[in-house]
């Protein structure tokens, strides 16, 4: 599977800018999985529902299945949270993986960056990053350098640099 990771500062719109690819990639005709890691404890379902309870009473994998989606939610317990490989590794088949997060993982990135945060850019200090999309024009030794708001070029760069030549 080929991984490309987005990354960039809280509020600059990783995960927004990763909702409006989806689309057009899957039109290119890419199965395309997304990995989303998070510093927080996330509910995934209420503490009183049935999953939640066999959780909290000791299983260490729990499935909920549904007609329309399935889930698996594994407790870690005292045991170290996984790698991204291992995560790569649990998915099923596809083209291309999104990754938001991992950020110090050692695969290719985009650099979602909006100057009117208030923070700086990422690019400068991190080679993994291959290209920035932003709000803004490029400045002077900027990597590759996409507009936020045209994700047909954005897709056109994710489909020639990072699918089909890696």
């Amino acid at each position: 599977m080929k991984v490309l990771g987005i990354c960039g500062h809280s509020g600059s719109g990783k995960t927004t800018l990763i909702e409006k690819l989806l689309p057009l990639l899957r039109q290119r005709g890419l199965r395309v999985h997304v990995i989303k890691h998070s510093h927080h404890d996330v509910v995934l379902e209420p503490p009183q529902k049935d999953s939640s309870r066999f959780r909290a009473a000791g299983a260490g994998d729990v499935m909920l299945v549904t007609p329309y989606r399935y889930a698996i939610m594994h407790e870690l317990r005292d045991t170290p949270e996984p790698s991204l490989s291992e995560c790569l590794h649990r998915l099923s088949p596809a083209d291309l993986v999104l990754v938001e997060g991992f950020k110090r993982e050692p695969i290719p990135r985009l650099e979602v960056y909006r100057p009117a945060n208030g923070k700086p850019a990422l690019y400068p200090q991190d080679s993994g990053i291959l290209a920035v999309a932003s709000d803004v024009t490029a400045p002077e030794a900027a990597p590759h350098w996409l507009m936020l708001n045209d994700t047909d070029k954005i897709v056109n760069w994710i489909f020639d640099k990072i699918y089909a030549n890696h």
